[in-house]
């Protein structure tokens, strides 16, 4: 990395770099005995490091401190062409692993009296912290290591440019939702041969990946490739800056929403906000090859199957208890539909979701991310894999973001299936629709960043505050009394709310007063303390947060009612809020920590 740091970038082989190693905590110059030498001054200064490594180590007689001058001295004489600042800082030589001849000469004689040094316990975190980033979670959900994403990787990268359907930067402050798009696209290398000759490709396996704001937790949420909706009008930038309008479509499938009609991911995660109300930041979309790449780049995933698997149409062959996959068969296994469940694209799902949890854990107990050359192998396998926003078309970028998803624990990621109902416009039906109550609830959870898994005190702590609102008479809705304001980002939000309330809930004296003066981020409802029971009341329908109820210290006169006023946080009339605490019931869970085998 200090090579970088001075502008070599391009002179430096990929492992020869400083990395941290896990068993000390300090970093060190790793370097690639394998590889040959390159020209120039960076051939001549990896020789000396590598002479200096040699001959610090055979000198056991030795002092530490002038074996260590020597070998730096000759590593920086080298890199800048015989100069020798001193006034620079001087590049250590590499530590030898063994005990005996560690550091950087002779070995140390044991000192007596000097109290052993327990091991950190916390040193193996902040090494996967350190070194975890994002390993094209398009296919697993997880992280590759942040310093193997060189400046050289940029090369790698497909971008495509989605204009305003996501962020313009990379996300490091807030709640963050990517979307994960694998698309059946049978076009280019390694993607023949599976039917549908030339298909451009569509949305077949969607994720939408949310992590909270705190960064401790994270939900991946599948989307049906099935579910049928209304695809949103939507722009598209050609290759020469300009710009195509591509209409909306009601009532068709999802898997539409990228490649049909010309539309790209932008027009999928404009599809994915009308649907939700989450707008994703960024997308990240892979291909068949790209899913036998990066899964042998890992060295193989374990999947468990509760029985024998023998799928002529996939050609996947596995036994029944835990086995390793990869390449064509790992392919194989996340597209068979004939092997498991009901052989619906609902079950296919499980099973995909299991295979991701399955491959998170690979990464995080694997030797992967400290082993140099398998990072390196993995990060180039997954830029070359990925086709991204261009807002993070870029290696700095890209560590950002994986940065980021690296803190979340992999006990704390959960993935579960959007809820979904049998599609009532069709007699036997093929598709499904959103299920408008635990749809919504589960939207609503993740709108407001409500955590599926108990991670912090805090969030019980609102949990039950949010209970001890409610608790207590509820005004009929005819008897409550609200002016509603708009405070939020969303035009006339304040008359479409009104209307959903009398309209809907039966809260007639409901009045819409416009905007108000001024923009605020979250929505509030102030009352007074004689008009609780009507509050609570609204906040039930509304899924109002207790964050958002503010009483006054007097009572109302007469006529007087409460004052609603919308923030940033409002999505839409008939949208909660904030929803329950706990997930919808019925929507099943299953977390990346744990193993599961395929039923």
């Amino acid at each position: 990395m200090d090579a970088h740091s001075r502008g070599r970038a391009d002179d430096i082989d990929p492992a020869d770099q400083w990395v941290l190693n896990p068993h000390t905590g300090n970093y060190e110059l790793r370097l690639d005995h394998s590889a040959g030498e390159s020209s120039s001054s960076a051939g001549t200064a990896s020789s000396s490091a590598r002479t200096a490594t040699a001959e610090g180590t055979g000198r056991r007689g030795e002092s530490r401190a002038g074996s260590s001058r020597e070998g730096s001295g000759r590593r920086a004489a080298g890199a800048r062409g015989g100069a020798t600042d001193t006034s620079r800082r001087e590049v250590p030589g590499q530590r030898s692993r063994r005990g005996s001849q560690g550091g950087r000469g002779a070995a140390e004689p044991p000192t007596t009296g000097r109290r052993k040094r327990k091991p950190q316990k916390s040193r193996k975190k902040k090494a996967l912290l350190w070194t975890g980033g994002v390993m094209a979670f398009v296919v697993v959900g997880t992280s590759i290591g942040a310093y193997v994403l060189y400046q050289q990787l940029n090369g790698n990268i497909d971008s495509i440019d989605v204009g305003d359907a996501g962020s313009k930067s990379v996300v490091t402050d807030g709640p963050m939702n990517i979307l994960v798009i694998g698309t059946d696209k049978r076009t280019g290398k390694g993607n023949e041969g599976y039917g549908d000759k030339g298909s451009e490709g569509h949305a077949d396996t969607n994720i939408l990946f949310h992590v909270s704001e705190d960064r401790t937790n994270a939900t991946a949420m599948s989307i049906p490739r099935d579910l049928v909706t209304d695809i949103p009008e939507c722009e598209t930038k050609q290759s020469d800056g300009a710009s195509t309008t591509i209409p909306g479509t009601p009532n068709v499938r999802f898997n539409t929403s990228l490649g049909q009609n010309g539309r790209d991911p932008g027009c999928t995660m404009k599809t994915v906000e009308n649907i939700t109300g989450l707008k994703p930041d960024h997308f990240m979309m892979v291909d068949f090859n790209a899913v036998k790449e990066l899964t042998t780049a890992v060295g193989g995933v374990e999947v468990c199957m509760s029985k024998p698997v023998d799928d002529p149409k996939s050609h996947l062959v596995l036994p029944q208890g835990k086995s390793k996959v990869q390449g064509e068969k790992a392919l194989a296994l996340l597209r068979t539909r004939d092997s498991f469940g009901n052989r619906s694209d609902l079950d296919r799902i499980k099973v995909q979701q299991q295979f991701l949890g399955s491959m998170i854990r690979e990464m995080k107990s694997s030797d992967t991310l400290t082993n140099p050359k398998k990072l390196y192998k993995l990060a180039d396998a997954a830029t070359n894999a990925l086709t991204v926003d261009s807002a993070i078309a870029d290696a700095k970028k890209l560590m950002t973001l994986a940065q980021e998803i690296s803190k979340v624990d992999t006990k704390n990621i959960t993935f579960l299936t959007m809820p979904v109902r049998d599609n009532p416009a069709e007699p036997k039906p093929v598709t499904v629709v959103v299920d408008p109550v635990r749809g919504e609830q589960l939207f609503a959870m993740m709108r407001s960043d409500t955590s599926l898994t108990e991670v912090k005190q805090k969030q019980k702590d609102a949990k039950s505050k949010q209970a001890a609102l409610l608790k207590g008479p509820k005004a009929d809705p005819a008897d409550v009394r609200v002016d509603v304001l708009n405070g939020g980002e969303i035009a006339g939000a304040a008359g479409a709310t009104v209307t959903w309330l009398q309209n809907e809930q039966g809260v007639l004296k409901s009045t819409n007063k416009a905007n108000a003066p001024e923009k605020i981020k979250k929505t509030t409802l102030e009352y007074a303390p004689n008009q609780a029971d009507q509050a609570r009341a609204l906040a039930e329908m509304m899924g109002l947060p207790a964050t958002a109820m503010k009483k006054g210290t007097a009572d109302a006169e007469g006529l007087e009612a409460m004052v609603l006023t919308l923030g940033a946080d409002f999505r839409g009339a008939g949208q909660l809020i904030t929803g329950p605490a706990k997930a919808p019931e019925g929507v099943e869970q299953a977390s990346a920590d744990k193993a599961v085998c395929a039923k």
